[in-house]
């Protein structure tokens, strides 16, 4: 496992969005937006069971991500890496936790419909 940087630990604590590379089932790239956090220097990112990231990391766990400085685009973090845990425990607090950083507010669409889950993300890479 790879270390995060002092910036790349700046840039996910900092209210910054990431995107998030996934890959298809047939091999072509998935990038979506997301909220980023992390656990020492293991990425957290969070999703609902209905979104492709989450399908396409169940099936394919390597992943990439680049985190911006939203105040200065050209200021980021890439890291590859991947899924080593997907779990639903805990993971509507985490988008609480998530929400509040990004919004200042509890995530006001929780559904027992559309179960959410916590992805760990082991970075392999990190080029800053």
């Amino acid at each position: 496992m790879a270390r995060l940087s002092e910036h790349a630990k700046k840039l996910i604590d900092g209210k910054n969005l990431a995107s998030v590379a996934t890959l298809m089932p047939d091999g072509s790239p998935q990038v979506a937006p997301v909220w980023v956090d992390r656990e020492g220097d293991t990425v957290v990112i969070n999703a609902t069971t209905n979104r492709q990231r989450y399908k396409n990391l169940k099936r394919d766990p390597r992943v990439a991500l680049t985190v911006y400085d939203l105040g200065n685009p050209y200021s980021r973090t890439m890291i590859r890496g991947r899924a080593v845990e997907i779990t639903k425990k805990g993971a509507e607090d985490h988008i609480d936790k998530l929400s509040m950083k990004y919004s200042g507010t509890k995530y006001p669409r929780h559904s027992k419909e559309d179960p959410r889950v916590i992805i760990r993300i082991e970075p392999k890479r990190v080029t800053d």
